[in-house]
């Protein structure tokens, strides 16, 4: 059985050798070491060797198995690098050849417009807080100083879900639950931006739009005022519309505020000489303003004979119109790349 052994290992070892590719290794692997090969077949045989013999003959076929192995793995690492070599061969890249411009995405005028605005109130100590857009009718109309008939209710078609939930028409709800959330008894500097939805569709409406609103409140003591109120609102609006960006006040009225006034913005396409953007005025409507309405500081947990304060809002989509001088606001929702791809250059 040695003899056959020997000639077992020689035979496979030549062969082994000379074998050209990684298949015919693997097909040499399969006829000496697999389970039907040659070295496995003399293994099996050893039930006739007697007991002194099986262990000698086990441990030489062993040794040869090894032997076989150790080789086997070696040639095929040859066989695999020069596969590897041919294939960089064949693929190499010419790298002179000009490249194809890849289209990327930028930011939406939109969003570039929102995080401007978050990062400025957040630099002036304010926080941003968030709300539902599915709001009850309590949050968006009650706690606002606005009582089931109340008519300024009115002046926003709203779109009502049941009877108790809409989509909300402002984002001043936040306002009510971050009141609510602080006990009345803690001071409140924020802003919410976020989206809101009106019965609207036009060249400067549209059914869903965005807005931020802003709301102070701490105690008399600390002289919370009109003035401050007009200092937060300079600074907002020359941040967004440019250093020579004039304001002026006009009292309103709003359900929430009292006094209440609307703030014009001197237009930033003519400089206030009159154009066909701000209809011959040299203003712009732009924001609604006013000090916190005691009605709405009592509806939300806060004493109106110790707490004052200020609150302020404006659209988004009008203001990023104006900045970006986009005279659709269509424009912002129909996803047209060649829109989009103007804001590119932006970074």
């Amino acid at each position: 059985m040695k003899e056959q052994i020997e000639s077992i290992k020689q035979k496979s070892i030549k062969e082994i050798e000379t074998a050209n590719d990684l298949k015919q290794l693997n097909d040499l692997r399969v006829q000496y070491l697999g389970k039907k090969g040659e070295l496995t077949s003399v293994l099996r045989g050893m039930g006739t060797l007697s007991a002194e013999e099986r262990p000698i003959i086990g441990s030489l076929v062993n040794s040869v198995k090894d032997e076989l192995e150790k080789l086997i793995s070696d040639k095929e690492e040859v066989f695999k690098e020069q596969e590897l070599n041919k294939k960089l061969d064949s693929e190499k890249i010419d790298i002179t050849l000009p490249s194809k411009k890849i289209k990327r995405g930028s930011k939406h005028p939109l969003n570039r417009t929102i995080e401007e605005i978050e990062d400025l109130f957040v630099s002036m100590g304010y926080d941003v807080v968030e709300g539902p857009e599915l709001e009850t009718d309590e949050f968006c109309f009650e706690r606002l100083n606005l009582p089931q008939g109340h008519p300024a209710r009115d002046m926003q078609d709203s779109f009502y879900i049941t009877d108790s939930y809409l989509l909300r028409t402002q984002t001043s709800a936040v306002q009510a639950r971050e009141m609510l959330r602080k006990g009345g008894n803690e001071p409140i500097r924020m802003i919410c931006v976020g989206k809101t939805y009106r019965r609207e569709d036009d060249a400067t409406h549209s059914h869903q739009f965005n807005q931020v609103e802003g709301l102070v409140i701490d105690k008399k003591e600390n002289h919370v005022s009109l003035a401050d109120l007009k200092g937060t609102l300079e600074v907002f609006m020359k941040k967004m519309l440019g250093e020579n960006t004039e304001l002026r006040f006009r009292p309103s009225y709003f359900p929430f505020t009292e006094p209440s006034y609307e703030v014009d913005v001197s237009c930033f396409n003519c400089g206030g000489k009159g154009c066909s953007l701000c209809k011959k005025t040299g203003w712009i409507e732009l924001l609604g303003s006013g000090i916190v309405h005691p009605n709405v500081l009592k509806m939300n947990g806060y004493d109106p004979d110790v707490y004052g304060g200020f609150a302020f809002g404006t659209g988004i989509d009008r203001l990023a119109m104006f900045k970006y001088g986009i005279t659709d606001m269509r424009y912002l929702y129909t996803n047209d790349v060649r829109f989009l791809e103007q804001f590119d250059r932006m970074d």
